[in-house]
Parts: structure tokens; C-alpha cells; sequence
């Protein structure tokens, strides 16, 4: 498992899971050399099985796609067992739960979104794509509060050009127009004109204009046309509904007369602009100058390739590098440590991180999974412990006779100290950066090493022999050993109590404290020397000590501010909330875990198959000061589970 993981985290950090699907996982990371935090969407090829060509379709339409209201691929890897697609991070979230918080949007912001929604679409076509999954489910709010559109795993591309017919019925039964549910051969971009008019009216109105629990209901619904208009709905947004819903495709508005529609004009001075402002034929200048700084190559060298387009680690830096200066962020890349980055080589071969187990990242649980509890991240093997630290005690031996040595020299020595000590604070801090996979993993128990007889009789050992020392002291030490503060290191006393392990306490103290006692100064400064690399490893020690971890919140719920997937109750007890909550549950045919305030739920179907899952978390809102209910769904249907969890807040009284 940890072979598939290895080209991805030379250039990624995994942190917490933000998403799951039927055959996929996506997690938050950041990209190492930029910073920027993207989102990976991490598949099984063995899982995937028939659906692996969409996957394939997929990839292959993003890396031909590139517009600003289009989700950006960054990179792709793929190893014998795994696919990874790193794509743009939206924070906002799906559309649809922008929805359901707001209940419905007023006609001015409905029309922000949908113009949005039709540069996208309009786009697409022109590329002589069809996307045959519109909803608000695959679009996403970024940063900026801008929409994405993503999920391109069914999208067509006639090679015939658009006009050329499909057959195959696909997307989602509430969005499909009505041609395809009939069978019949059908244009693709009429039948994504007729999606776009269901999502308008779910943005208009909150609930679907078609929408039956039976299947071959609502299947009756679409092709009749006929739905109802609330009163709210102005004149014109119902005209271009009625548009766009009209059954028979050749009646059906084109995204060409869409773009100056006079509702989609309202407010504004000219149409949509369906045009990329991001057209892969220009590079820019400042992305290519600081990643051939970077690398050491020629901007001539480095622009051919990043115009080779293969969506690898060179696409990556650069596509990353542009959305940063977009953002009016610097254009840089942070160097790694020495040993991670080797300039001759693209983007610096990474040092893989062998010994971490990643069984967890792809557990077979499919519902305990979501940004609260992070159970599937990944272990520090004692192994890599061991690694971590020899190269820590390397690194303070070296510093320690360094220092030593530098003793004697008055002000111009000191200088030299302070500098030797800087180094070697940055050394354990990018040790940190190497070993970490996520901000959240399981780690072993913080022990200090025990100097034990051995160490006294050399003043010098071999890098080797320190690591051999270090690693049985780990393993043998439960005494964390004390730290004179005037002088900063050991005294002869201290260093000699902490040479005692459990079991040789059980002989005579005396035997051993005289044999410490009538040690020569030589030996002295070799407790000197293992005195600074006891330091050293124990700022490796606390560092990943779990108590100096941000520590789950166990004593009462999570505080965060209020957001649009947040519920707000009228209760000012948080355990109140969440006993009514789970009182709930059962009735509404919901499994559930609980997770300190959070609750990992699902449903399933009459035989068996998970169905749905989400998540259900108790909070403390800021401002105001209330008890709210954050919800997040993370598999099924939508607009099933708005009416699951609405009943079950309902039924709640909170």
C-alpha cells in the first residue's frame, strides 16, 4: 500500500478526508513546493472495475478543459493499484448545500450563479463537449465564492462534432430530459439545456420541478413537462424556464440565445462571456522565470515543458504557481530540505516516506469517514521513529563537538554558537516537514532515551553505533530524564541516574554510582556530547509527542463560526441536542457512530447496500452564542437526503 502512496507524497501532504463516493475518496493535501492546498481524488482501480473508462474519460476531458468556472486539473498519478487526480480546492462547498441553507435564492443572486453556470456550459460545447451531469451537486463554490463545474466522468465528445447523436442514457433520473429517459438517439447539448433549466428552477425555488421517490413516476413527470410555478417566480425567470423545459428539444432555447437572454441580462451592461480567461496557449512569464530559478533550467527549456501539458509534477508547479499570482499571492516555490531536493532533477526527486502504513487511508469502513474524526491517516511504523531519530542524533553529535571545539573563542565563537544552534533548530523543524504525511496521525509514545554504560566508554562513536544506541534506548526507557537549566545539559549526577533502566535497579546502586563516580574527563566530555544529542532527540521527542497535539475536543463541542450547512437550535445545551439527535435516528431507519459530538450516519437499502451517508456534528456557534447542527452529506442522492435530514431535525425538538 505504501508503494502506491510513494510518488504522491513526494510532492503532497495528505491531511483530513472532505469527501466520499461510490468508488472514490477525496482528501484536503498541500502541494509541498507551492503551498496551496488542493484537493486529491484518490480511486482504487480494482473498486473502480467497469467504471474505470469514466474515470479515463474523465482525465482526459479536464486536461483539455480550462476556463474559470471549470474545476482545474493540476495532476495526475497513477501506480498498478491506484489512480490519484489532484484537482483545484473549493472550500465553499457543493451548490446544492448553498441551497438547501438558504432555503431558495433571490432572483439577483440566483442570477450571479446561473451566469456562471452558462459561461461554463457554453464553453464546454464550443470545445465539443457535452456534460450529461448538470446539477448543483457538480458545482462548487471556491474561494471567491465563484462556481466550479466538476465530474466530467460522463461527459461526450461525438466524433462527428455536437450535433452528432448519442444513445446512451446517463447523469441523474431528476436532471435527464426527457429523450433520454424515452430511449430515444439525442443531441447531447440540448439534453444539458434541459438540465440547466431543472437547476435554475432548484435555484429559484429550493426543491426539484420533477422529483417522485418512484422512479417510473418521476420518469412520467419529465416526460409530460409539466411542473408547477410558485408565486414568488418573476415574469421573466419563469419565461427562460419554460425555455428551457420545453419537452420536445428543437423548441428548446440554445446556449447561444441563452448568453443575452433578458433575464440573464438584467443588471447587466453585456452578456455572458463564455470565452477562458485561462487559455493553455499562454504561459506566463513570472511562473516560468521562478520555475527556472527554481530548477536551474533556461525560461526556453522550462517553457517547453510545461507546454508538453502531461499533467505531472512541471503542470502541477506552474498551474499552482498561476493560481497563487491570481490570487495576488508571490510567485515562489519554498525549497525543501537539502537532502529532499536535488535541483537537477524536475521539481527535486522528494525523498519517499518509506515506513508509514497506509492501510487506513483507504479503510473498508465506507461511512467513518469526514473533516472531525481522522482515523484514516496515516501511522508512524517504529521504523521510521527510528530513522527520524538517528538522523537527529547525527546531527547533534556533529553540532556537539562543533560547539566544543568553538568554546574558547570569545566574541566572534559565540556568533558562531548562536548560528550552529539556529541550524540545527531549522534541521529538526524540516526533519518534521519530511516525516509528516498529515497534520493528524497516530504516534508512538513519547519516551527519552537512556544513556546506558556503553556510551561511557568512548568520547566518539560511529553515526552507526549512535543510531544502534538510540534505538534500544527507545525502546527500554520509561523515565523521562531531567535537563539542568543553567548549564543546559546533564549533570554527571542526573546522567548517571538515568543510565539506570528498570531492570538493573535491581541490583546494587552503589556498584554503579561508584563505577560513575571514577570516570576520567575525557568520558566526562563524551556525557557532554550525548548530553547535547539527548537534547537534540528530545526536541525530536516532543515534537511528536501526542500531548503537545491540538487535542480533540472531548469536554464539549467544537466552536466554529456560523456557516450555511449550520442549523441553529433554540437549546442552549449541547448533550441535550445531541440526545435528541440520536434519540431520532433509529426511527428514521439511520445507523449511526458516534464520535464525541459528531455523528457518522447511513442508511440502506432493503438488501443491504449503503445507500446514504453523512455526517451530523453538534456545535458551538460564535456569534451568536447557540448551539447549532452542522450537516455534511457525503454519499447519496441530494435531494433525498435535504428530506432526511430536514425530517429528522423536525422530529427533534431542538
Amino acid at each position: 500500500m505504501a508503494v502506491d502512496y510513494e510518488e504522491l507524497l513526494k510532492h503532497y501532504e495528505l491531511q483530513e478526508t472532505i469527501g466520499a463516493g461510490g468508488f472514490a475518496k477525496v482528501k484536503l493535501a498541500c502541494h509541498i513546493l507551492t503551498r496551496e492546498k488542493v484537493a486529491v481524488k484518490i480511486m482504487d482501480k480494482e473498486s473502480l472495475g467497469t467504471d474505470l473508462p469514466r474515470v479515463q474519460t474523465e482525465i482526459e476531458a479536464m486536461k483539455n478543459l480550462s476556463h474559470q468556472h471549470i474545476c482545474r486539473l493540476y495532476h495526475v498519478i497513477e501506480t498498478a493499484q491506484k489512480i490519484f487526480i489532484i484537482l483545484e480546492y473549493c472550500p465553499g462547498g457543493e451548490l446544492f448545500d448553498y441551497i438547501i441553507a438558504k432555503d431558495r435564492l433571490s432572483d439577483e443572486e440566483a442570477r450571479i450563479f446561473f451566469r456562471q453556470i452558462v459561461s461554463a456550459v457554453a464553453y464546454v460545447h464550443s470545445q465539443g463537449y457535452a456534460h450529461r451531469d448538470l446539477k448543483p451537486e457538480n458545482l462548487l463554490i471556491d474561494e471567491d465564492h465563484n462556481l466550479k463545474l466538476i465530474d466530467f466522468g460522463l461527459c461526450a465528445k461525438p466524433k462527428g462534432g455536437l450535433d452528432y447523436q448519442l444513445t446512451t442514457c446517463c447523469g441523474s433520473p431528476a436532471y435527464a430530459a426527457p429523450e433520454l429517459i424515452q430511449g430515444k438517439a439525442y443531441i447531447g447539448s440540448e439534453a444539458d439545456i434541459w438540465s440547466m433549466g431543472v437547476l435554475l428552477y432548484a435555484l429559484l425555488c429550493g426543491f426539484l420541478p420533477f422529483d417522485d421517490d418512484n422512479v417510473m413516476t418521476l420518469y412520467r413527470k419529465i416526460m409530460r413537462g409539466k411542473y408547477n410555478i410558485p408565486k414568488w417566480l418573476s415574469p421573466t425567470s419563469v419565461l427562460v424556464l419554460n425555455q428551457m423545459l420545453q419537452v420536445d428539444p428543437k423548441k428548446r432555447i440554445t446556449v447561444k440565445h441563452l448568453l443575452s437572454h433578458p433575464w440573464l441580462m438584467q443588471d447587466y451592461s453585456c452578456p455572458v462571456d463564455w470565452h477562458t480567461r485561462y487559455p493553455i496557449s499562454h504561459l506566463d512569464e513570472d511562473c516560468i522565470t521562478e520555475l527556472s530559478v527554481f530548477l536551474k533550467r533556461s525560461k526556453k527549456s522550462m517553457s517547453s515543458l510545461v507546454t508538453e501539458w502531461k499533467y505531472d509534477r512541471i503542470t502541477a508547479a506552474y498551474l499552482l504557481l498561476l493560481h497563487k499570482k491570481n490570487h495576488g499571492k508571490p510567485v515562489r516555490l519554498f525549497s525543501c530540505t537539502e537532502e529532499q531536493h536535488v535541483p537537477s532533477t524536475p521539481l527535486g526527486e522528494l525523498k519517499t516516506k518509506k515506513n508509514v502504513n497506509f492501510e487506513s487511508a483507504e479503510d473498508d469502513d465506507p461511512y467513518v469517514c469526514g473533516s472531525v474524526e481522522f482515523m484514516d491517516e496515516c501511522v508512524l511504523s517504529e521504523d521510521s521513529l527510528f530513522a527520524v531519530t538517528s538522523q537527529v542524533a547525527e546531527r547533534a553529535r556533529c553540532g556537539s563537538l562543533k560547539d566544543s571545539s568553538e568554546n574558547n573563542i570569545r566574541s566572534s565563537g559565540k556568533q558562531k554558537i548562536a548560528s550552529k544552534k539556529s541550524e540545527n533548530k531549522e534541521n529538526i523543524k524540516r526533519v518534521k516537514m519530511n516525516v509528516k504525511t498529515g497534520d493528524h496521525f497516530v504516534q508512538p509514545e513519547a519516551k527519552t532515551p537512556v544513556v546506558k554504560k556503553s556510551y561511557e566508554k568512548k568520547s566518539l562513536v560511529t553515526p552507526k553505533q549512535n543510531a544502534d544506541v538510540l534505538r534500544k534506548a527507545m525502546i527500554s526507557c520509561n523515565k523521562e530524564t531531567p535537563i539542568n537549566q543553567d548549564t543546559n545539559q546533564l549533570t554527571s549526577e542526573e546522567l548517571t541516574a538515568s543510565a539506570f533502566s528498570p531492570e538493573r535497579r535491581t541490583r546494587s546502586l552503589d556498584m554503579d554510582l561508584n563505577q560513575a563516580n571514577g570516570e576520567s574527563s575525557q568520558k566526562k566530555k563524551g556525557a557532554k556530547m550525548f548530553g547535547s544529542l539527548e537534547r537534540g532527540l528530545d526536541k525530536m521527542i516532543t515534537m511528536l509527542t501526542p500531548s503537545k497535539r491540538k487535542k480533540p475536543f472531548k469536554d464539549g463541542p467544537r466552536r466554529i463560526k456560523a456557516q450555511y450547512n449550520v442549523t441553529t437550535t433554540t437549546m442552549l445545551n449541547a448533550d441535550e441536542v445531541l440526545n435528541e439527535i440520536i434519540q431520532v435516528l433509529p426511527t428514521k431507519r439511520v445507523d449511526f457512530v458516534q464520535k464525541g459530538y459528531t455523528l457518522k450516519c447511513r442508511t440502506r437499502s432493503d438488501f443491504g447496500k449503503v445507500t446514504m451517508q453523512f455526517e451530523l456534528e453538534i456545535c458551538q456557534l460564535s456569534k451568536p452564542e447557540v448551539i447549532g447542527i452542522r450537516r455534511q452529506r457525503l454519499k447519496g442522492d441530494a435531494w433525498v437526503y435535504k428530506r432526511l435530514v430536514e425530517d429528522i431535525l423536525s422530529s427533534s425538538n431542538v
